[in-house]
């Protein structure tokens, strides 16, 4: 089992090096050389079919074919992971080196983005599901559902407390924690209610009876949670179409990311916040305060998870206006103090990058912000430094930019 040994945060390259299979390797690409005379079954995934085949009265060319091309594919997969461990035992390093990859088909989609536009989902692993959990119940998964759940599945799964995610076309529009995703449902709701309908949610911890009936009348194209309780999965039996997907853990795997351009693949470790050692340094007269510090912190993380140029407005741990995704940083402020009208006011902001000019800090005082964090760096840092002092707004700079593009 040699990346799951590899998994293991404590395994040296010796015992790495002991679990590199041989025989097994060699008997499936033996097998499957030799697929007009042998069946290669590797996947216990085919154990039925091939069983109902062989009741039938034998094994067709046709599925040895495919079987041995899965076989193929398999052996291709595991001398990948070794070669990537043994040229830098990192799992999140990139190399200049050639870069393999094996994928596993998980679905056909019924279309894409557009109807137009073909689909399928493939997976790292053989015979997982979406994501790596389990669809329960409701429709297929399209693929904007699936990029949306792992959007909102990132973002929950980077908080301790229990948090709801709220998520729509790929941008979070509300976020929070509290002791009970119960309690947390309505804050996060409340972030941006017009959006809310029609999106996904995902949850950090297993979702309950209570929270299922919170949900009220809302329409929720799917959720993703790390299990459902028997008497939450009753409550939304009712919802025939909403999907919902049962988690293997709370994990984001793997730490490193695939995007496909024109021609090539850029390929990046995954943010998963602040590096170790990271201080933030207080460049006001007035330091923030520990409630404000709080929500700082709060919104500093779910600003991660929003679009380039992300804004967000936070009190306690909940979102009450998001802005991100357009071109211009002040624009983005404009819309968390609209969506978040009067519950702007004595709320603190969180921006991913730098303020390129003071006007941000402006609009935020407008809004009635009372504390900013942001990474800091701008040639006008002291413009924007200024323009806090004169509205005693308190500001933080972390020295981390959160890009998300």
């Amino acid at each position: 089992p040699f990346e799951d040994t590899i998994a293991r945060p404590d395994v040296s390259l010796e015992e790495a090096i002991e679990n590199i299979d041989i025989g097994g390797v060699t008997l499936i690409r033996a097998a499957a050389k030799n697929h007009a005379r042998v069946t290669l079954v590797c996947d216990p995934g085919d154990y039925p079919a091939v069983l109902g085949e062989l009741k039938a009265g034998g094994v067709s060319p046709e599925k040895r074919h495919d079987l041995a091309i899965k076989g193929f594919a398999h052996t291709t997969h595991y001398d990948s992971a070794i070669t990537r461990y043994l040229s830098d035992p990192t799992p999140a390093a990139c190399h200049e080196e050639e870069f393999s990859l094996s994928l596993y088909p998980v679905s056909k989609l019924r279309y894409g983005e557009n109807p137009h536009q073909e689909a399928a989902l493939y997976s790292y692993a053989p015979n997982t599901g979406p994501l790596g959990g389990q669809v329960l119940q409701g429709k297929a998964l399209s693929y904007n559902n699936l990029l949306d759940l792992d959007a909102a599945w990132r973002a929950a799964v980077s908080y301790q407390r229990p948090t709801i995610v709220i998520v729509k076309h790929l941008s979070p529009c509300g976020i929070a924690s509290a002791d009970t995703l119960a309690q947390a449902f309505p804050l996060a709701l409340a972030s941006d209610p017009i959006s809310a309908f029609g999106g996904v949610i995902a949850t950090n911890q297993p979702f309950d009876a209570e929270t299922a009936r919170a949900l009220g009348e809302l329409f929720v194209e799917c959720i993703a949670a790390p299990g459902f309780s028997a008497e939450a999965l009753q409550v939304l039996a009712s919802r025939k179409n909403l999907r919902l997907v049962s988690m293997p853990d709370t994990s984001v795997e793997p730490v490193f990311e695939l995007r496909s351009v024109n021609q090539g693949i850029l390929r990046q470790s995954v943010d998963l916040g602040d590096p170790a050692g990271t201080e933030w340094r207080s460049v006001t007269q007035r330091a923030p305060t520990a409630a404000e510090m709080d929500a700082l912190r709060f919104a500093w993380k779910a600003c991660q998870h929003v679009k380039s140029n992300a804004i967000v407005f936070a009190q306690g741990e909940a979102t009450v206006g998001i802005g991100g995704g357009q071109p211009n940083r002040v624009d983005c402020v404009r819309i968390a103090a609209l969506r978040a009208g009067s519950k702007s006011e004595g709320a603190v902001m969180a921006s991913d990058a730098f303020f390129p000019f003071p006007d941000s800090v402006e609009e935020a005082a407008k809004a009635g912000i009372t504390a900013i964090v942001a990474p800091g760096g701008s040639v006008r840092d002291g413009e924007s430094i200024a323009a806090a002092e004169a509205h005693n707004i308190a500001m933080l700079f972390t020295g981390v930019r959160h890009f998300r593009h």
